[in-house]
């Protein structure tokens, strides 16, 4: 029988570290609402990044899912988690490794979900990471940060739209599912957290083209409080590129929405073309 997440903790010496951005989820029914929250993982292979002592993980491994792929950077989180892969033979691996360094792409065949309480400090680079390669994904199912998981979810003209909500919101149904106070956690973080559920959309961006949406999104939301004429200046020619995609140039980048931005995109590749 396997010990309990608090056993579990103690015997392994896992006491958080904040150099690794961790909070621990010790309560199994709020993993289990979280990995009900991922949908039907029937058959699915799924990527688990900062599984700590392992509480998600188990709620992960009694769902119908193929296979876990648990990617933990502490050794001493990678102890406690051999023996759960023990517990459930050939349905969990265990990767010591720095996920920012992984393809989950090469590390497992699809269908491929993502499900995760990922640590503070590099939750918005491996988003990044993984909307680049979307269509490869099922879905994302994740924990950050509330003002973060709030930034991706954001609709134009609100104060937490930026470069992130375009950049998920243009690959993804993106939906915000659960709100999670301090006391969840062990320790309780400063602030609360919030799950965000990225579903990609069936057709996904060329290479060409999402490097253009990077382009404009970077100036545009590079000086926000600038008109679009002004802010878009490092692009050249800002307002022939802004007619081309029928918008006014006395705007501001929050209040674009993201097909408006995939316009401008659209527009900055067809004038680099001719």
């Amino acid at each position: 029988m396997l010990p309990t997440l608090r056993e579990t903790v103690d015997r392994h010496g896992l006491a958080a570290r904040k150099s690794l951005g961790q909070h621990f989820l010790l309560d199994p029914a709020v993993c289990a609402r979280i990995a009900a929250l991922a949908g039907d993982l029937t058959g699915r292979q799924v990527l688990e990044v900062g599984p700590g002592p392992g509480g998600l993980t188990r709620a992960l491994l009694d769902t119908p899912a193929a296979h876990v792929h648990a990617v933990e950077l502490d050794s001493r989180a990678v102890a406690a988690l051999a023996e759960l892969a023990a517990a459930h033979p050939g349905r969990l691996s265990v990767i010591e490794a720095d996920a920012l360094k992984l393809d989950p792409v090469a590390l497992m065949p699809a269908p491929r979900a993502v499900v995760a309480n990922l640590p503070y400090n590099v939750g918005s680079p491996l988003l990044i990471g993984w909307l680049a390669q979307a269509g490869a994904f099922e879905s994302l199912t994740l924990m950050f940060q509330q003002e973060v998981a709030e930034r991706i979810a954001a609709a134009p003209d609100t104060e937490g739209y930026g470069r992130l909500s375009v950049a998920a919101q243009w690959r993804c149904e993106v939906s915000l599912v659960l709100r999670l106070p301090p006391g969840a956690f062990s320790p309780p973080p400063k602030v609360w957290s919030a799950v965000v559920r990225l579903v990609p959309h069936a057709s996904q961006p060329d290479p060409a083209l999402a490097r253009a949406m990077e382009r404009v999104t970077a100036a545009a939301f590079g000086q926000r409080r600038k008109m679009l004429r002004g802010s878009l200046k490092s692009l050249g020619g800002a307002e022939a590129l802004l007619g081309a995609a029928a918008i006014e140039p006395t705007r501001r980048a929050e209040t674009l929405s993201v097909a408006e931005f995939e316009m401008l995109a659209r527009a900055l590749l067809e004038r680099e073309a001719a």
